[in-house]
Protein backbone atom coordinates (compact mmCIF):
# COMPACT_ATOMS: atom_id res chain seq x y z
CA UNK A 1 0.00 0.00 0.00
CA UNK A 2 1.80 2.92 -1.22
CA UNK A 3 1.26 6.22 1.00
CA UNK A 4 3.98 8.51 -0.30
CA UNK A 5 7.16 8.93 -2.01
CA UNK A 6 10.18 8.98 -1.27
CA UNK A 7 13.40 10.98 -2.23
CA UNK A 8 14.10 8.58 -5.26
CA UNK A 9 9.85 9.15 -6.21
CA UNK A 10 9.64 5.53 -5.26
CA UNK A 11 6.49 4.71 -3.49
CA UNK A 12 6.86 3.43 0.23
CA UNK A 13 4.22 2.47 2.25
CA UNK A 14 5.09 5.00 4.58
CA UNK A 15 2.88 7.80 5.62
CA UNK A 16 4.36 11.25 4.46
CA UNK A 17 5.08 12.59 7.88
CA UNK A 18 7.82 10.27 8.07
CA UNK A 19 8.91 10.56 4.48
CA UNK A 20 11.49 13.17 6.24
CA UNK A 21 13.45 11.10 8.33
CA UNK A 22 12.84 8.35 5.99
CA UNK A 23 14.63 10.38 3.46
CA UNK A 24 17.74 11.22 5.53
CA UNK A 25 17.84 7.31 6.29
CA UNK A 26 18.10 6.65 2.55
CA UNK A 27 20.79 9.69 2.40
CA UNK A 28 22.51 8.50 5.00
CA UNK A 29 23.60 5.09 3.56
CA UNK A 30 24.52 6.56 0.38
CA UNK A 31 26.97 9.18 2.10
CA UNK A 32 27.69 6.52 4.99
CA UNK A 33 26.51 9.17 7.39
CA UNK A 34 26.98 8.70 11.11
CA UNK A 35 23.61 9.58 12.03
CA UNK A 36 22.15 6.86 9.65
CA UNK A 37 21.70 4.19 12.25
CA UNK A 38 20.02 6.78 14.59
CA UNK A 39 17.28 7.85 11.54
CA UNK A 40 16.86 4.42 10.72
CA UNK A 41 15.70 3.36 14.57
CA UNK A 42 13.72 6.65 15.11
CA UNK A 43 11.73 5.62 11.82
CA UNK A 44 10.97 2.00 12.85
CA UNK A 45 9.72 3.41 16.67
CA UNK A 46 7.16 5.28 15.07
CA UNK A 47 6.38 3.61 11.85
CA UNK A 48 6.43 -0.57 13.13
CA UNK A 49 4.36 -1.48 10.38
CA UNK A 50 7.11 -0.36 7.75
CA UNK A 51 8.40 -3.54 6.40
CA UNK A 52 11.46 -2.07 4.61
CA UNK A 53 13.12 -0.41 7.83
CA UNK A 54 13.56 -3.52 9.53
CA UNK A 55 15.04 -5.18 6.08
CA UNK A 56 17.37 -2.52 5.80
CA UNK A 57 17.74 -2.80 9.64
CA UNK A 58 18.49 -6.50 8.69
CA UNK A 59 20.93 -6.49 6.05
CA UNK A 60 22.92 -3.35 7.56
CA UNK A 61 23.55 -5.90 10.32
CA UNK A 62 25.19 -8.72 8.00
CA UNK A 63 27.04 -6.06 6.46
CA UNK A 64 29.34 -5.81 9.52
CA UNK A 65 30.40 -8.60 9.48
CA UNK A 66 30.38 -9.77 12.76
CA UNK A 67 28.60 -13.21 14.10
CA UNK A 68 26.65 -11.46 17.45
CA UNK A 69 24.79 -9.09 14.08
CA UNK A 70 23.32 -12.38 12.70
CA UNK A 71 21.09 -13.08 15.45
CA UNK A 72 19.78 -9.48 15.08
CA UNK A 73 19.18 -10.00 11.27
CA UNK A 74 17.30 -12.81 11.81
CA UNK A 75 15.10 -10.43 14.35
CA UNK A 76 15.00 -7.97 11.96
CA UNK A 77 13.80 -10.27 9.16
CA UNK A 78 11.15 -11.85 11.90
CA UNK A 79 9.58 -8.15 12.95
CA UNK A 80 10.15 -7.31 9.01
CA UNK A 81 7.73 -10.44 8.13
CA UNK A 82 5.44 -9.37 11.11
CA UNK A 83 5.37 -6.02 9.51
CA UNK A 84 3.99 -7.01 5.98
CA UNK A 85 1.25 -8.69 7.34
CA UNK A 86 -0.02 -6.16 9.00
CA UNK A 87 0.68 -3.60 6.44
CA UNK A 88 1.24 -5.43 2.84
CA UNK A 89 4.82 -3.81 1.53
CA UNK A 90 5.49 -2.67 -2.17
CA UNK A 91 6.89 -5.00 -4.53
CA UNK A 92 10.04 -3.28 -3.80
CA UNK A 93 10.11 -3.55 -0.35
CA UNK A 94 9.37 -7.25 -0.39
CA UNK A 95 12.42 -7.28 -2.61
CA UNK A 96 14.57 -6.32 0.14
CA UNK A 97 12.45 -8.83 2.86
CA UNK A 98 13.73 -11.49 0.46
CA UNK A 99 16.90 -10.58 0.09
CA UNK A 100 17.55 -9.75 4.02
CA UNK A 101 16.19 -13.95 3.75
CA UNK A 102 18.49 -15.29 1.40
CA UNK A 103 21.49 -14.09 2.78
CA UNK A 104 20.44 -15.33 6.25
CA UNK A 105 20.80 -18.58 4.35
CA UNK A 106 24.07 -18.09 3.60
CA UNK A 107 23.30 -16.51 0.22
CA UNK A 108 24.54 -13.38 -0.60
CA UNK A 109 25.16 -13.26 -3.67
CA UNK A 110 21.36 -14.32 -4.31
CA UNK A 111 20.34 -11.36 -2.04
CA UNK A 112 22.57 -8.92 -4.28
CA UNK A 113 20.49 -10.55 -7.55
CA UNK A 114 17.03 -10.72 -5.76
CA UNK A 115 17.97 -6.26 -5.18
CA UNK A 116 19.21 -5.93 -8.25
CA UNK A 117 15.79 -7.40 -9.86
CA UNK A 118 14.19 -4.60 -7.61
CA UNK A 119 16.28 -2.14 -9.51
CA UNK A 120 15.29 -3.86 -12.83
CA UNK A 121 11.71 -2.89 -11.92
CA UNK A 122 12.45 0.94 -11.11
CA UNK A 123 16.04 1.98 -11.71
CA UNK A 124 15.79 4.98 -9.96
CA UNK A 125 15.57 2.70 -6.63
CA UNK A 126 18.54 5.02 -4.67
CA UNK A 127 18.39 2.62 -1.93
CA UNK A 128 18.41 -0.71 -4.20
CA UNK A 129 21.20 0.55 -6.39
CA UNK A 130 23.66 1.67 -2.98
CA UNK A 131 22.29 -2.08 -1.29
CA UNK A 132 23.48 -3.55 -4.64
CA UNK A 133 26.73 -1.66 -4.60
CA UNK A 134 27.66 -2.79 -0.69
CA UNK A 135 26.93 -6.43 -1.02
CA UNK A 136 28.41 -6.93 -4.34
CA UNK A 137 31.40 -5.32 -3.26
CA UNK A 138 32.11 -7.64 -0.08
CA UNK A 139 31.33 -10.19 -2.32
CA UNK A 140 34.29 -8.89 -4.82
CA UNK A 141 32.80 -8.42 -8.03
CA UNK A 142 33.40 -5.10 -9.21
CA UNK A 143 32.06 -5.60 -12.88
CA UNK A 144 29.29 -7.00 -11.68
CA UNK A 145 28.79 -3.53 -9.54
CA UNK A 146 29.92 -1.79 -12.97
CA UNK A 147 27.34 -3.48 -14.66
CA UNK A 148 24.79 -2.36 -12.17
CA UNK A 149 25.41 0.77 -11.93
CA UNK A 150 25.96 1.99 -15.86
CA UNK A 151 22.65 -0.10 -16.60
CA UNK A 152 21.02 3.11 -14.50
CA UNK A 153 22.47 6.50 -15.45
CA UNK A 154 20.32 6.53 -18.37
CA UNK A 155 17.58 6.63 -16.00
CA UNK A 156 19.29 9.26 -12.92
CA UNK A 157 19.01 12.81 -15.39
CA UNK A 158 17.48 14.83 -12.50
CA UNK A 159 17.66 12.77 -9.96
CA UNK A 160 18.25 14.30 -6.56
CA UNK A 161 20.85 11.45 -5.80
CA UNK A 162 22.29 11.27 -8.80
CA UNK A 163 26.24 12.25 -7.60
CA UNK A 164 26.12 9.10 -5.55
CA UNK A 165 25.55 7.21 -8.36
CA UNK A 166 28.18 8.65 -10.47
CA UNK A 167 30.13 8.15 -7.08
CA UNK A 168 29.73 4.32 -7.34
CA UNK A 169 30.18 4.34 -10.69
CA UNK A 170 33.54 6.01 -10.38
CA UNK A 171 34.57 3.44 -8.09
CA UNK A 172 34.15 0.59 -10.23
CA UNK A 173 35.65 2.27 -13.13
CA UNK A 174 38.90 2.38 -10.69
CA UNK A 175 38.80 -0.96 -10.10
CA UNK A 176 37.71 -2.26 -13.54
CA UNK A 177 40.95 -0.31 -15.03
CA UNK A 178 39.11 2.45 -16.53
CA UNK A 179 41.18 5.25 -14.74
CA UNK A 180 40.65 8.82 -16.49
CA UNK A 181 36.95 7.68 -16.96
CA UNK A 182 36.49 7.27 -12.95
CA UNK A 183 38.48 10.51 -12.28
CA UNK A 184 36.70 12.42 -13.92
CA UNK A 185 33.33 10.46 -12.74
CA UNK A 186 34.17 10.70 -9.21
CA UNK A 187 35.44 14.76 -9.37
CA UNK A 188 31.75 15.14 -10.83
CA UNK A 189 29.68 12.77 -7.95
CA UNK A 190 31.35 15.41 -5.42
CA UNK A 191 30.53 18.09 -7.51
CA UNK A 192 26.64 16.80 -7.68
CA UNK A 193 26.53 15.90 -3.96
CA UNK A 194 29.89 17.81 -1.79
CA UNK A 195 28.83 14.98 1.17
CA UNK A 196 29.98 11.86 -1.42
CA UNK A 197 32.58 10.32 0.75
CA UNK A 198 32.83 7.14 -1.62
CA UNK A 199 32.94 9.50 -4.99
CA UNK A 200 35.91 11.46 -3.52
CA UNK A 201 37.65 7.87 -2.14
CA UNK A 202 37.03 6.52 -5.57
CA UNK A 203 39.42 9.43 -7.17
CA UNK A 204 41.74 9.00 -4.16
CA UNK A 205 41.70 5.19 -5.49
CA UNK A 206 42.49 6.70 -9.08
CA UNK A 207 45.48 8.48 -7.61
CA UNK A 208 47.24 5.88 -5.49
CA UNK A 209 46.67 3.31 -8.73
CA UNK A 210 48.18 5.69 -10.96
CA UNK A 211 50.71 6.30 -8.96
CA UNK A 212 49.92 9.74 -8.24
CA UNK A 213 50.33 10.54 -4.81
CA UNK A 214 50.93 13.94 -4.71
CA UNK A 215 47.96 14.95 -6.86
CA UNK A 216 46.12 12.85 -4.32
CA UNK A 217 47.03 14.53 -1.34
CA UNK A 218 46.38 17.62 -3.38
CA UNK A 219 43.05 16.69 -3.61
CA UNK A 220 41.76 15.45 -0.98
CA UNK A 221 43.20 18.56 1.22
CA UNK A 222 40.69 21.33 2.10
CA UNK A 223 38.04 18.62 1.13
CA UNK A 224 37.94 16.97 4.90
CA UNK A 225 34.42 18.38 4.80
CA UNK A 226 33.02 15.66 2.51
CA UNK A 227 33.76 12.71 4.87
CA UNK A 228 33.56 14.62 8.34
CA UNK A 229 29.91 13.84 8.53
CA UNK A 230 31.16 10.16 8.20
CA UNK A 231 30.63 6.65 10.15
CA UNK A 232 33.68 4.80 10.47
CA UNK A 233 34.04 5.10 6.77
CA UNK A 234 35.61 8.14 7.75
CA UNK A 235 38.96 6.90 8.92
CA UNK A 236 39.30 4.57 5.73
CA UNK A 237 39.76 7.94 3.99
CA UNK A 238 42.58 8.71 6.26
CA UNK A 239 43.81 5.46 5.68
CA UNK A 240 44.09 6.71 1.89
CA UNK A 241 45.73 9.89 2.47
CA UNK A 242 48.31 7.57 4.91
CA UNK A 243 48.83 5.68 1.82
CA UNK A 244 49.80 8.79 -0.31
CA UNK A 245 52.29 10.11 2.53
CA UNK A 246 53.29 6.30 2.18
CA UNK A 247 54.56 6.05 -1.69
CA UNK A 248 56.24 9.51 -1.16
CA UNK A 249 58.40 8.15 1.39
CA UNK A 250 56.80 10.91 4.14
CA UNK A 251 56.72 7.57 6.68
CA UNK A 252 56.60 10.14 9.80
CA UNK A 253 52.95 11.88 8.35
CA UNK A 254 51.80 8.21 7.67
CA UNK A 255 52.24 6.92 11.53
CA UNK A 256 51.03 10.84 12.38
CA UNK A 257 47.43 9.96 10.77
CA UNK A 258 47.38 6.91 12.02
CA UNK A 259 47.85 8.05 15.25
CA UNK A 260 45.34 11.19 15.23
CA UNK A 261 42.82 9.75 12.86
CA UNK A 262 42.95 6.32 11.62
CA UNK A 263 43.19 4.91 15.22
CA UNK A 264 41.13 8.21 16.86
CA UNK A 265 38.26 5.32 18.01
CA UNK A 266 39.73 2.03 18.76
CA UNK A 267 36.94 0.18 17.47
CA UNK A 268 36.94 -3.33 16.49
CA UNK A 269 35.15 -3.16 13.41
CA UNK A 270 36.53 -5.38 11.03
CA UNK A 271 37.29 -2.78 8.58
CA UNK A 272 38.73 -0.41 11.08
CA UNK A 273 41.09 -3.37 11.50
CA UNK A 274 41.56 -3.69 8.05
CA UNK A 275 43.02 -0.28 7.96
CA UNK A 276 44.85 -0.12 10.93
CA UNK A 277 47.16 -3.74 10.02
CA UNK A 278 47.61 -3.52 6.20
CA UNK A 279 49.16 0.76 7.05
CA UNK A 280 51.11 -0.91 10.04
CA UNK A 281 52.38 -3.97 7.51
CA UNK A 282 52.88 -1.63 4.52
CA UNK A 283 55.42 0.50 6.97
CA UNK A 284 57.14 -2.26 8.44
CA UNK A 285 58.08 -3.65 4.91
CA UNK A 286 59.31 -0.52 4.05
CA UNK A 287 61.80 -1.03 7.20
CA UNK A 288 59.76 1.46 9.85
CA UNK A 289 59.94 0.55 13.41
CA UNK A 290 55.84 0.88 14.70
CA UNK A 291 56.83 0.56 17.80
CA UNK A 292 54.02 -1.22 20.12
CA UNK A 293 50.96 -0.06 17.32
CA UNK A 294 50.50 -3.73 16.94
CA UNK A 295 49.62 -4.80 20.66
CA UNK A 296 46.17 -2.62 20.33
CA UNK A 297 44.92 -4.09 17.53
CA UNK A 298 46.27 -7.64 18.43
CA UNK A 299 44.40 -7.74 21.60
CA UNK A 300 41.00 -6.55 19.74
CA UNK A 301 41.67 -9.33 17.04
CA UNK A 302 42.48 -12.04 19.38
CA UNK A 303 38.86 -11.53 20.61
CA UNK A 304 37.37 -11.15 17.06
CA UNK A 305 39.40 -14.58 15.90
CA UNK A 306 36.33 -16.96 15.95
CA UNK A 307 33.93 -14.87 14.01
CA UNK A 308 34.33 -16.22 10.55
CA UNK A 309 32.15 -14.49 8.95
CA UNK A 310 34.23 -12.98 6.04
CA UNK A 311 37.54 -13.84 4.40
CA UNK A 312 38.60 -10.23 4.15
CA UNK A 313 37.89 -9.86 7.95
CA UNK A 314 39.93 -13.24 8.89
CA UNK A 315 43.23 -12.16 7.18
CA UNK A 316 43.41 -8.84 9.07
CA UNK A 317 42.61 -10.22 12.28
CA UNK A 318 45.40 -12.65 11.47
CA UNK A 319 47.56 -9.46 10.06
CA UNK A 320 47.36 -8.02 13.61
CA UNK A 321 47.60 -11.20 15.45
CA UNK A 322 51.36 -11.98 13.27
CA UNK A 323 52.32 -8.54 14.00
CA UNK A 324 51.55 -8.76 18.19
CA UNK A 325 53.48 -12.00 17.83
CA UNK A 326 50.44 -14.24 19.13
CA UNK A 327 51.26 -17.09 17.52
CA UNK A 328 48.43 -19.41 19.07
CA UNK A 329 46.06 -17.37 18.17
CA UNK A 330 47.20 -17.09 15.16
CA UNK A 331 47.22 -20.71 14.63
CA UNK A 332 43.70 -20.99 15.69
CA UNK A 333 42.73 -19.08 13.40
CA UNK A 334 43.94 -20.26 10.81
CA UNK A 335 42.79 -23.84 12.10
CA UNK A 336 39.07 -22.08 11.86
CA UNK A 337 39.71 -21.11 9.02
CA UNK A 338 40.75 -24.54 7.66
CA UNK A 339 37.45 -25.96 8.99
CA UNK A 340 35.33 -23.85 7.12
CA UNK A 341 32.93 -25.56 4.56
CA UNK A 342 31.06 -24.37 1.30
CA UNK A 343 28.03 -26.24 3.24
CA UNK A 344 27.69 -23.25 5.45
CA UNK A 345 27.42 -21.01 3.32
CA UNK A 346 28.96 -19.04 0.50
CA UNK A 347 31.34 -17.00 2.55
CA UNK A 348 32.12 -19.89 4.34
CA UNK A 349 33.41 -21.28 0.95
CA UNK A 350 35.69 -18.16 -0.02
CA UNK A 351 36.79 -18.81 4.03
CA UNK A 352 38.30 -22.15 3.56
CA UNK A 353 39.45 -21.92 -0.05
CA UNK A 354 40.75 -18.10 -0.57
CA UNK A 355 40.98 -17.50 2.59
CA UNK A 356 42.98 -20.43 4.00
CA UNK A 357 45.91 -20.18 1.68
CA UNK A 358 46.29 -16.46 1.76
CA UNK A 359 46.76 -17.62 6.19
CA UNK A 360 49.03 -20.25 4.98
CA UNK A 361 50.93 -17.48 3.20
CA UNK A 362 51.15 -14.91 6.17
CA UNK A 363 52.41 -17.25 8.42
CA UNK A 364 55.27 -18.75 6.68
CA UNK A 365 56.49 -15.49 6.06
CA UNK A 366 56.08 -14.61 9.77
CA UNK A 367 57.96 -17.69 10.86
CA UNK A 368 60.27 -17.15 8.51
CA UNK A 369 59.83 -19.76 5.58
CA UNK A 370 59.66 -17.10 2.74
CA UNK A 371 60.05 -20.02 -0.11
CA UNK A 372 56.52 -21.51 1.28
CA UNK A 373 55.34 -17.99 1.68
CA UNK A 374 55.81 -17.26 -1.86
CA UNK A 375 54.27 -21.04 -2.83
CA UNK A 376 51.61 -19.81 -1.16
CA UNK A 377 51.06 -16.45 -2.05
CA UNK A 378 51.40 -16.82 -5.66
CA UNK A 379 48.91 -19.37 -5.87
CA UNK A 380 46.57 -17.15 -3.66
CA UNK A 381 46.91 -13.91 -5.73
CA UNK A 382 45.58 -15.29 -8.64
CA UNK A 383 42.09 -15.67 -7.15
CA UNK A 384 42.15 -13.24 -3.99
CA UNK A 385 39.37 -10.82 -5.64
CA UNK A 386 36.84 -13.07 -3.98
CA UNK A 387 37.66 -12.08 -0.64
CA UNK A 388 36.30 -8.79 -1.25
CA UNK A 389 37.64 -4.90 -0.92
CA UNK A 390 39.30 -2.99 -3.13
CA UNK A 391 42.44 -3.73 -4.86
CA UNK A 392 43.72 -1.36 -2.68
CA UNK A 393 42.94 -3.05 0.54
CA UNK A 394 44.20 -6.47 -1.00
CA UNK A 395 47.52 -5.00 -2.16
CA UNK A 396 48.85 -5.53 1.40
CA UNK A 397 49.03 -9.29 0.45
CA UNK A 398 50.30 -8.73 -2.90
CA UNK A 399 53.47 -6.64 -1.02
CA UNK A 400 54.06 -9.77 1.13
CA UNK A 401 54.20 -11.91 -1.52
CA UNK A 402 56.37 -9.67 -3.04
CA UNK A 403 58.90 -9.23 -0.24
CA UNK A 404 58.72 -13.30 0.16
CA UNK A 405 59.93 -13.97 -2.94
CA UNK A 406 62.55 -11.27 -2.69
CA UNK A 407 63.80 -12.89 0.94
CA UNK A 408 63.24 -16.47 -0.73
CA UNK A 409 65.75 -15.97 -4.05
CA UNK A 410 63.10 -16.05 -6.21
CA UNK A 411 64.02 -12.85 -8.21
CA UNK A 412 62.80 -13.48 -11.85
CA UNK A 413 59.47 -14.93 -10.68
CA UNK A 414 59.17 -11.75 -8.15
CA UNK A 415 60.26 -9.20 -11.13
CA UNK A 416 57.30 -10.72 -13.31
CA UNK A 417 54.47 -10.42 -10.17
CA UNK A 418 55.86 -6.47 -10.02
CA UNK A 419 55.60 -5.95 -13.81
CA UNK A 420 51.78 -7.44 -13.65
CA UNK A 421 51.08 -4.81 -10.66
CA UNK A 422 52.49 -2.36 -13.23
CA UNK A 423 50.11 -4.02 -15.69
CA UNK A 424 47.16 -3.97 -13.61
CA UNK A 425 47.63 -0.29 -13.01
CA UNK A 426 47.40 0.54 -16.59
CA UNK A 427 51.32 0.24 -16.92
CA UNK A 428 51.73 3.27 -14.22
CA UNK A 429 54.56 2.65 -11.66
CA UNK A 430 54.40 4.25 -7.70
CA UNK A 431 57.14 4.27 -5.26
CA UNK A 432 56.83 0.90 -3.99
CA UNK A 433 57.11 -0.48 -7.25
CA UNK A 434 60.20 1.67 -7.87
CA UNK A 435 61.60 1.24 -5.06
CA UNK A 436 61.46 -2.86 -5.63
CA UNK A 437 62.54 -2.89 -8.91
CA UNK A 438 65.79 -0.79 -7.88
CA UNK A 439 66.57 -3.52 -4.80
CA UNK A 440 66.12 -6.30 -6.92
CA UNK A 441 68.77 -4.18 -9.27
CA UNK A 442 70.68 -3.90 -6.48
CA UNK A 443 70.81 -7.79 -5.59
CA UNK A 444 71.28 -8.39 -8.78
CA UNK A 445 74.02 -6.47 -9.51
CA UNK A 446 76.08 -7.47 -6.08
CA UNK A 447 75.33 -11.08 -7.24
CA UNK A 448 77.31 -10.46 -10.78
CA UNK A 449 79.85 -8.55 -8.39
CA UNK A 450 80.36 -11.61 -6.58
CA UNK A 451 80.32 -14.08 -9.44
CA UNK A 452 83.21 -11.65 -11.16
CA UNK A 453 85.45 -11.13 -7.73
CA UNK A 454 84.83 -15.72 -7.59
CA UNK A 455 85.67 -15.83 -11.32
CA UNK A 456 89.23 -14.16 -10.56
CA UNK A 457 89.86 -15.66 -7.78
CA UNK A 458 89.22 -19.31 -9.37
CA UNK A 459 91.80 -17.62 -12.39
CA UNK A 460 94.59 -16.96 -10.11
CA UNK A 461 94.22 -20.21 -8.25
Amino acid sequence: MIHATDLSGIGVSLDRQHIPTWNRVVTGILSHGESTAADLNEVIAKAPDFALAQAVRGLACLLLGRPEMFAVAQEAYREALAAAKRLPPTAAETGFIDALGLWLQGCPSAAADRLQRVLDDDPRDALAMKMVQAIQFVMGRPDVMRRSAEALLPHWEGHAAKGYLLGCHAFTLEETGEYALAERAGMRAVELAPNDAWGLHAVAHVYDTTGRAQEGLDWLHGREASWAHCNNFRFHVWWHQALMYLDLGDFDAALDLYDTEIRREKTDDYRDIANATSLLARLEIEGIAVGDRWEEVADLSDRRAGDGCLAFADLHYLLALIGGKREGAAARLIGNMARARASDGEAKAIIGRNGHNTALGLQAYAAGNYSASWLHLRKALSDLQVIGGSHAQRDVFTRIAIEAGLRGGYLDETENLLNERINARGGHQDGYTGRRLEFLASVRASARETQIRSSGIEEAI
